[in-house]
């Protein structure tokens, strides 16, 4: 799994990392360095000194292509941050999901209905041939984005309460006005949704394999990071996550879950 350390605000304002002088670092990658101004993230992939500049060069393009290729595919599939701009090289710009990351939240919400949500994004993304790669609670923010929506309302609303304002929420399309007060609550208190985030070792493949070692991950992942529900939550996941070839991707769990045991072994 890619490890990355986050900084904690009121670092230096520049950190100089191998050369890069960065603004406002908002986390380190084994592959990239995080920036975070005007509600947008920057992934810039670093260059790698230990490896031949060609190669390296070509490693961080390919990378960076797919990714970019990778998530605007899922634009409309799952919840995942816009791109607003790549180079096709090694930068990648994107929305900044302001939400809370779940692996130090998930303990603390509704983590069932949470649970339900990811193995309804992993179906999806499983069925369009799409590997994360890195499915982690680290790589899984969740966010109620009604919430915010209704504050931006409320100013408008109290100056002119006959005022009609057409809003999207939630993929719900209503028409605010003094009366949709009822409206409003009911989609704020709905589930929120489930965003997956950074693609950099996600690839294509529709192979069993493949999609067994993303929830293989998953599961492990949960049992190290969340020891107190991982059990009740894999098991949810695993019940909602309903892909093709279901039944040969869960026999392909145990499988790899065997040879777990058999190399503990030794």
């Amino acid at each position: 799994m890619a490890q990355s350390k986050t900084l904690a605000q009121g670092s230096a304002k520049h950190l100089q990392i191998k050369n890069y002088k960065i603004d406002k670092c908002f986390a380190i990658g084994a592959e990239a360095i995080i920036t975070l101004k005007n509600n947008q993230i920057t992934k810039n992939r670093i260059k790698k000194s230990y490896r031949i500049p060609v190669l390296d060069e070509k490693i961080r393009k390919s990378r960076t292509k797919a990714e970019a290729k990778i998530i605007n595919k899922l634009q409309n599939i799952i919840p995942v941050p816009k791109i607003i701009k790549t180079d096709d090289k090694q930068i990648i710009k994107m929305e900044f999901i302001d939400g809370k990351k779940l692996s130090d939240f998930l303990e603390s919400l509704d983590y069932k209905k949470i649970s339900k949500q990811i193995a309804e994004n992993i179906t999806k993304m499983h069925n369009q041939g799409l590997i994360h790669g890195d499915l982690t609670t680290s790589n899984m923010i969740y966010i109620k984005d009604s919430n915010n929506l209704i504050k931006k309302t409320d100013a408008s609303l109290n100056q002119s309460p006959q005022k009609h304002l057409n809003l999207n929420i939630n993929n719900n399309l209503i028409n605010i006005n003094n009366k949709s007060a009822k409206q409003l609550s009911k989609i704020a208190n709905s589930e929120g949704k489930v965003y997956f985030i950074d693609f950099g070792l996600a690839f294509h493949s529709d192979k069993v394999e493949d999609k067994a070692v993303d929830l293989h991950l998953l599961q492990q992942a949960l049992e190290a990071k969340h020891f107190t529900i991982w059990q009740e939550c894999i098991k949810i996941i695993l019940d909602n996550y309903k892909p093709e070839k279901y039944k040969e991707i869960i026999q392909r769990i145990k499988v790899i879950e065997s040879r777990g045991r058999y190399k503990d072994k030794y």
